[in-house]
């Protein structure tokens, strides 16, 4: 549940400064401090303690008490500032309210009226998203959740709708990628996708082991075998608007917990593998704020959920399977499950014939070798796609880089067996190795592919605070909004 919101079109006054006990003040960049700002003569004193100047706080916030003891924080917003570097300037002034665990809090935004906008804009979304109560279990939880936002200098006529469902988004993927895989198995994960579905008017269809079996998707099936529980399932989401302009296909790794298989991974890269189910998270949390924003878009949401374990029935090395589209796939690492599931989900996502796939999955350690944690790789099926998704990521804040995928990196996957290699013994690109291999499974259709190495950050990354980041529900949302135009 965000934090309830409360406009004020007007810039806080003395008896709004009497009235909270925690404050974050947005100003615009400016050498000089303005008398019309308010408690501009505590942050002068301030800055005077500190020894620094006024244009200063467009690098580093400045915090400390009112003369009514509340606390407050004081950030100015640089204009050539990118949209990254100004949520991580409004989280970082956020951050010494917050950790106070304050119910309320009071923001205020100065300047001209487009100033204030934008300042609002991002300091709604950064209290909203960095505002609740992620999950954890412990007898005395370390966060309580913001209750309420006071908003003063701006008043926007939709109650900042576009940020909401974005938080909204946003919280429900890291919720449910920080949730321990004892709680959040295939089974359970689908329940939730059930009354998820319910609650907000979406059809739900399920295609479980047995009817996947016997479909012939044999690439997902190799992978849900090894579970004791045949608890795995493709499940399909579909959101409708009567004015559609457009129909767009999300698909997700779901992988609930990832052992690596018989390829066991060592217990340094076995930690965190709950988080394997990210991708589906970011498609279910797109689609979410997709609903409460109204996008005129149909939406199908495919997601692949299943586990990776290894057991007497879990696939092996050197194994023949037959995906849904008839490709034959020589197994070469059980740890590249999340390939052979996005085939077969990739399959039913292009069957029914949308004007873009977009995929999303914690799938490779090459990609997080090549990036970090502070960008996503993506790959596209056309420059100009590529060109919209890295221009969407500029513009939401999160970031993503474009990388090749040229026929001649076939040949790494040629097989004496079968069609295709599952991926190669010694990694090398693998990262562009498995996005040729997927895109045998889309067809013509427009696709990007989304490799999620910024999907945790530690100490967060851009307007979010914590480790788990929500990143690609943003860029999604702007992506989509820029092709409707």
């Amino acid at each position: 549940m965000l934090a309830k919101l409360n406009q004020q079109a007007a810039v806080a006054g003395a008896a709004a400064l009497r009235k909270h006990t925690h404050f974050l003040f947005i100003l615009p960049f400016a050498r000089e401090l303005s008398r019309a700002w308010p408690a501009s003569d505590v942050l002068a004193t301030l800055l005077a303690r500190r020894k620094m100047k006024a244009g200063e706080l467009g690098k580093s916030p400045v915090s400390g008490n009112l003369k009514d003891g509340a606390l407050a924080s004081w950030i100015m917003l640089e204009p050539k500032k990118t949209v990254f570097e100004a949520q991580a300037a409004v989280r970082g002034a956020l951050q010494s309210l917050l950790a106070e665990n304050p119910s309320e809090i009071a923001l205020v935004v100065c300047g001209d009226e487009s100033q204030r906008r934008r300042a609002a804009q991002l300091a709604v979304y950064c209290a909203w998203v960095n505002g609740v109560a992620l999950p954890e279990r412990k007898k005395k939880p370390a966060r309580k959740p913001l209750k309420a936002i006071h908003l003063y200098g701006h008043r926007d006529k939709d109650g900042f709708a576009a940020q909401r469902a974005r938080a909204e988004g946003n919280v429900l993927c890291r919720e449910l990628t920080m949730l321990p895989p004892n709680e959040l198995n295939p089974a359970t994960y689908r329940e939730c996708i059930k009354q998820l579905a319910k609650e907000h008017g979406w059809r739900r269809e399920e295609y479980d082991y047995a009817r996947l079996k016997k479909m012939g998707a044999g690439a997902f099936c190799a992978v849900a075998q090894g579970s004791e529980s045949r608890d795995a399932a493709i499940v399909h989401l579909t959101y409708t608007h009567p004015r559609a302009t457009q129909h767009v296909a999300l698909v997700g790794k779901g992988i609930c917990y990832d052992t690596g298989g018989h390829n066991l991974k060592p217990a340094r890269y076995m930690h965190g593998m709950h988080e394997d189910m990210n991708g589906s998270a970011v498609a279910l949390g797109t689609l979410l704020a997709a609903t409460r924003m109204k996008l005129p878009i149909n939406i199908d949401c495919w997601l692949a959920i299943s586990r990776n374990d290894i057991s007497p029935r879990a696939y092996h090395q050197n194994e023949v399977v037959r995906a849904l589209n008839g490709t034959t796939i020589e197994v070469m690492h059980t740890d590249a499950e999340g390939r052979m599931v996005l085939a077969d989900t990739l399959t039913l996502a292009a069957r029914g014939k949308p004007d873009l796939i977009v995929d999303y999955a914690t799938l490779t350690g090459s990609m997080h070798v090549a990036l970090g944690d502070r960008y996503s790789g993506i790959f596209a099926t056309s420059d100009e796609l590529a060109a919209q998704a890295v221009a969407a990521g500029r513009a939401a804040g999160e970031r993503v880089c474009a990388f090749p995928q040229d026929d001649d990196y076939d040949s790494a996957l040629d097989s004496k067996i079968a069609d295709v290699k599952q991926c190669t013994l010694d990694g090398e690109a693998d990262h562009i190795l498995a996005t040729r291999l997927l895109k045998r499974f889309v067809g013509a259709t427009p696709w990007i592919h989304v490799d999620l190495s910024a999907h945790s950050s530690k100490g967060g990354l851009g307007a979010v605070a914590s480790d788990a980041t929500g990143f690609g529900v943003g860029w999604t949302l702007e992506l989509l909004d820029s092709r409707r135009i």
